[in-house]
């Protein structure tokens, strides 16, 4: 306490003498020791009010949106730096406003580094920092073990595997687990290879129905959109009525950065419950952990600005050096990389570790800093590295907290799906997905069609952090009296949407799932336009007469309910020994589009392409996406038994359930082997 006092005294004469607006001496002039009394006494006081006064403050303002309490600390603890120059003996102490919130940042900043670097060698102060971070007495001191799931969005198995290997690799304490105390496991995701289907699947046992990213319902002529929060919601509340059970974390749980609560009682920046703020659904404790220090504020702010100015260069030498592919890096882009890899980053691990010393049963958070970089800057590079170093750190301080927590922790690690990269459908070809069927309509393309939408889970995130009012989704245009179309002022034209290298086909004038035979009874020319375009690589469509069918080039077909091939080669050969198992499901979903539409892939590269502005994408079949990961503590049985594969995110429910039975109750763990499995595969 007297090493943090000392520093703050220090830092304060400092700034005295390079603000002009600052001044800790009369307007007469005092000797130096004389202001370094003034600049003890205001430090003293201004530390007593951060301790007495801060938490108090910070408690009665959780209600305020995150962001807006985020710019309030600057002010706040600004207000509390005028409180204490006004403690100052013969008006000593001054400093215009402005001033003070300068003054009070950089001095919450000084001494919290202080603290922090003086408790790494003390226990017992470590343990009171965090406890105080944690906005109570820690829990219930217990030797049952809980579990912390930390989902790195977006990393697939084959790019953790990179990360972790090497002498100096961007992710060290990953790699320390990986080598030593954790078990690493991939599993193949399900043809929507997305957050919304991956987690929904993950945290509530069921992701039926979950076609894309976003799909288009017939009946209620509504946009389903994974990262609106009314969609988030809507989804979550179709699971639990399917499955009966409210979710994953329903035992004493927590939800952090996610899509969905999976049943917890305590949400942090959860998008399923932004929309509507039922008493008890939001965590007061998660936001806690992180204003509680305002020198956490000051941090991030300064970080933010580092990262806009670090997102502006990185996507100005791209240009320069002609990188090829490229996709468009402006407009709000830069503002949502920041929220991503630092405002939703800092929140969400502090909100963890709080919860770590409050003692919860099950956390489960996401981290969606690199799915939002690799989207624009591609899944490998430069820029996407110094993510990867970052996110590392955050699992180091997640590792830390938990020695210090009332209880043991199992911190299992795992990804929703991974990144495929290549050029968009639209830079490879001259051509959009929608304006490709337009021609296969025999519509007339518009000179200018609109730029397809980039999905992402940082923008919904952002805009429920920011408690923006939610904007609906353009509807489907209405095409009036065009050729095949009905009368004057219905909805014909096809509604066209991407979700990664996954295209969805919808057409609003034929009731239900649309047959294959009604659309080439409409539009004679568009399956066979589809099929062969060489950046397509098969279509799934509902046949009368066959069921489920995939279409590939040159009239080759895949029938899914017999598994008869005919006209050649099978479309679905590129993609893999799982594709058909990955298809077959998605064919049964109500509100499959008339025309499911993937990409096509090189198999050499793993390369694919986007119908969405985006170069490092996810969403549907070809290349890494398809590969998570999962890293868990060799402590809990297995993944999967010996040569067996795990496959979708409902399996993936299944083996965390499992795993935190086994926790529950340890006396009724199931034997299993305890060596840990090499990293690389």
């Amino acid at each position: 306490m007297l090493a943090v006092w000392a520093v703050s005294t220090l830092t304060l004469v400092l700034l005295a003498l390079l603000l002009p607006d600052f001044r800790l001496q009369s307007a007469d002039g005092d000797s130096f020791t004389r202001v370094g009394i003034t600049a003890a006494l205001c430090a003293g006081c201004f530390g007593l009010l951060n301790v007495l006064v801060w938490p108090w403050l910070v408690r009665a303002l959780l209600l305020v949106p995150a962001l807006a309490l985020g710019s309030l600390v600057f002010l706040l603890n600004g207000s509390l730096m005028l409180l204490a120059l006004s403690a100052v003996p013969d008006g000593r102490g001054e400093a215009g406003p402005g001033t003070a919130v300068v003054v009070a940042a950089v001095m919450s900043v000084s001494s919290s580094a202080t603290s922090t670097f003086l408790a790494v060698t003390d226990r017992g102060a470590q343990r009171r920092r965090l406890s105080r971070l944690a906005g109570s007495a820690p829990g219930r001191r217990t030797r049952t073990p809980g579990t912390v799931f930390l989902q790195l969005d977006g990393i697939g198995f084959d790019l953790l595997c990179e990360a972790v290997a090497g002498d100096r690799p961007p992710m060290p304490t990953v790699a320390a687990l990986c080598g030593t105390t954790h078990r690493l496991t991939p599993w193949r995701t399900d043809w929507s290879s997305q957050t919304g289907a991956a987690q929904l699947g993950i945290l509530h046992g069921s992701n039926e129905d979950v076609p894309a990213f976003r799909w288009y319902e017939k009946e209620t002529g509504e946009l389903i959109i994974s990262n609106r929060p009314s969609s988030a919601a809507e989804l979550q509340r179709r699971a639990v009525a399917r499955t009966g059970e409210p979710g994953l974390l329903a035992t004493d749980g927590a939800s952090r950065g996610n899509l969905f609560t999976g049943g917890a009682g305590q949400a942090a920046l959860v998008l399923s419950v932004a929309a509507r703020r039922r008493r008890g659904q939001r965590s007061r404790a998660g936001y806690f952990a992180y204003f509680s220090d305002p020198a956490h504020a000051a941090r991030t702010a300064g970080s933010f600005l580092a990262e806009l100015v670090r997102e502006i260069s990185q996507s100005v030498r791209s240009r320069l050096r002609g990188d090829r592919p490229r996709v468009s890096r402006g407009g709000l882009y830069p503002l949502i990389r920041a929220f991503a890899t630092v405002v939703q980053r800092d929140v969400v691990t502090a909100a963890v570790i709080g919860d770590l010393l409050n003692g919860r049963t099950a956390v489960y958070a996401d981290l969606v800093a690199y799915d939002e970089v690799a989207h624009h800057s591609g899944p490998r590079g430069r820029d996407t590295r110094q993510v990867l170093a970052a996110l590392d750190r955050c699992v180091r301080r997640i590792v830390q907290a938990t020695e210090y927590a009332p209880r043991p922790y199992h911190l299992v690690l795992l990804s929703d799906h991974g990144q495929s990269h290549g050029e968009t459908f639209a830079s490879a070809y001259g051509l959009t997905l929608e304006e490709l069927v337009r021609i296969g309509c025999g519509r007339p393309v518009p000179r200018q069609t609109r730029r397809p939408e980039s999905g992402a889970e940082a923008r919904g995130a952002a805009r429920a952090a920011l408690h923006r009012p939610e904007v609906s989704p353009e509807p489907p245009p209405a095409a009036g009296a065009e050729p095949g179309g009905g009368p004057a002022g219905r909805r014909t034209a096809p509604v066209v949407l991407g979700s990664g290298n996954l295209g969805l086909i919808s057409f609003p004038d034929l009731p239900g799932r649309a047959a294959r035979e009604a659309i080439e009874a409409r539009y004679p020319a568009l399956l066979r336009t589809l099929a062969e375009h060489p950046g397509i690589g098969f279509l799934l469509v509902h046949s009368e007469r066959h069921g489920p069918v995939v279409l590939g080039a040159g009239g080759t077909e895949h029938r899914l309910d017999t598994g008869e091939i005919t006209g050649g080669e099978d479309p679905l050969a590129p993609f893999g020994p799982g594709a058909a198992a990955a298809v077959r499901p998605t064919a049964r979903f109500p509100h499959a589009a008339d025309i499911m539409v993937n990409s096509a892939v090189d198999p050499a590269t793993g390369a694919v392409h986007a119908f969405e502005d985006q170069i490092g994408c996810h969403g549907g079949l070809g290349g890494e996406q398809n590969r998570a990961f999962l890293l868990a503590p060799v402590a809990l049985s297995p993944a999967t038994p010996p040569g067996g594969e795990l496959a979708g995110a409902e399996a993936v429910h299944r083996v965390l359930r499992r795993w935190l039975r086994e926790t529950a109750d340890p006396a009724e763990r199931p034997a299993h082997r305890t060596d840990p499995t090499p990293a690389a595969p």
